[in-house]
């Protein structure tokens, strides 16, 4: 369906009726069904092999570069899912670890390797048996960033977010003049970045309480969590130019869960006058599985501004694109404290949002970055910032749940928590879903809190 896809983003991988030969990407609630596809890096526990691209399907692993080894994707059986000399080409790209070159090769590649993958797993493909011996369960991999983040840039794209945490520092100016003009955002450390199943020590810093005379360095004692979103760049820029928002629309090679970790007390000392340092520099979690574009073209919706908020800048302007600029991502935030692992009791659910709340959509963020001439590159990391909905249970921090630390939240096992304790993992989840499309999810983002060193 060409015309269909250009139009929408739309096409057959989309339809709610495929199935798969894997059977666990058939199950009610699966995060990873035929219509998801999403790309990673993996090697397979406990042996002594490099890294290589997979897509998860089920609870499986397919595993390309094996694929693409045995010629499982050669031959008439290959031909017949309509992978031409192109989507060989683009596979083999998809192949490789790290992800960068697959993210370079741009929307035509992407969408060659998403029709090839969807018609070779759904029930019927005549790839079944070729492929079927190079599935890995996703219990027996090591997952690992999908791609080598040459830049990683924190935005700061939530309204609710930006209002309540700035009454809460700033009571007399909660949200600043430019916030509903320019995308904000931070340079983040990308060093300190890694897959789910990170665990890092509680952080050092400098602390000064309002009555302290003088600052002490001390751990953190207000560490907090952030559900964001994470995007991963495609193809990037030459210095001095800039991409243009409707260019921009189509550089963005997907979107994984990103936990933005945050020292609270250290930032409030120090974010003046030049913003985070050292409160987020130490940690940052993403999902293993990159969620491509094309998977959430089936979720984009409708982007808008509050009567009465200024309308973009021309080079912001989504213009026709309105209708749909935003994505419907339901977002989810969890609990799991050392006593409830004991226990073997499930995390506990501390929020739900959408990204649907975002004040500025992936493309603006993506256009205003480099409207300054700013180079970006294939691989290049975006946090969105922390996505809270307007309601105080769909906050997406701590922060903002505990009014600041003065308000405890009471967790099911009678536990109570204002900041993070050591042993305490957060969890957090996305997913999608829309009548007349299968849902779609992102697969854990986990961290856990260890003691100080």
């Amino acid at each position: 369906m060409p015309e269909q896809h250009a139009a929408t983003g739309i096409d057959e991988t989309h339809d709610a009726g495929l199935r798969s030969w894997v059977a666990s990407a058939n199950q009610a609630g699966c995060d990873f069904p035929v219509q998801n596809l999403p790309h990673g890096v993996f090697r397979r526990g406990g042996r002594q092999e490099g890294w290589r691209g997979g897509v998860a399907i089920g609870d499986q692993v397919l595993d390309l570069a094996a694929a693409l080894d045995a010629g499982a994707f050669s031959g008439p059986p290959a031909t017949a899912c309509g992978i031409d000399a192109h989507a060989a080409s683009a596979l083999a790209l998809a192949a490789a670890a790290p992800l960068n070159g697959f993210m370079a090769a741009g929307q035509a590649s992407w969408r060659a390797v998403r029709l090839a993958l969807s018609r070779a797993l759904r029930a019927g493909s005549p790839l079944e048996a070729a492929l079927a011996p190079h599935l890995v369960p996703q219990a027996a991999v090591e997952m690992g960033l999908p791609a080598t983040i040459g830049d990683y840039t924190d935005f700061y794209a939530s309204v609710h977010h930006a209002t309540t945490v700035g009454a809460l520092f700033r009571p007399d100016a909660p949200l600043l003049p430019n916030y509903k003009w320019v995308p904000i955002g931070y340079h983040g450390r990308v060093s300190s970045i890694a897959v789910s199943g990170q665990r890092f020590p509680r952080p050092r810093g400098q602390l000064k309480g309002p009555a302290d005379a003088a600052p002490r360095q001390a751990p953190s004692a207000r560490l907090d969590y952030e559900l964001e979103m994470g995007i991963f760049m495609g193809p990037g820029n030459a210095s001095g130019d800039a991409i243009a928002l409707d260019d921009a629309r189509s550089r963005a090679f997907g979107m994984v869960l990103l936990n933005d970790w945050s020292a609270r007390d250290i930032q409030a000392w120090e974010y003046q006058p030049l913003g985070p340092f050292l409160a987020k520099s130490f940690a940052t979690t993403i999902s293993p599985w990159v969620v491509t574009m094309e998977a959430l073209a089936p979720y984009r919706v409708e982007w808008s501004r509050a009567a009465g908020d200024p309308q973009p800048l021309p080079y912001l302007d989504e213009g026709d694109a309105r209708a749909t600029a935003a994505l419907d991502i339901a977002l989810e935030a969890c609990l799991e404290t050392a006593r409830m692992r004991e226990r073997n009791q499930p995390p506990a659910r501390l929020s739900v949002s959408s990204f649907k709340h975002a004040y500025w959509t992936v493309a603006q963020m993506i256009a205003h970055h480099s409207s300054n001439g700013c180079p970006l590159q294939p691989g290049d990391l975006f946090g969105t910032g922390t996505q809270s909905g307007p309601a105080h249970e769909e906050a997406g921090s701590l922060l903002e749940l505990s009014l600041g630390g003065k308000q405890p939240i009471e967790l099911p096992d009678g536990e109570t928590r204002t900041f993070l304790e050591d042993g305490d993992a957060v969890v957090l989840r996305a997913h999608c879903e829309r009548a007349g499309f299968a849902r779609i999810g992102f697969g854990d983002c986990r961290g856990e809190v260890l003691p100080a060193r």
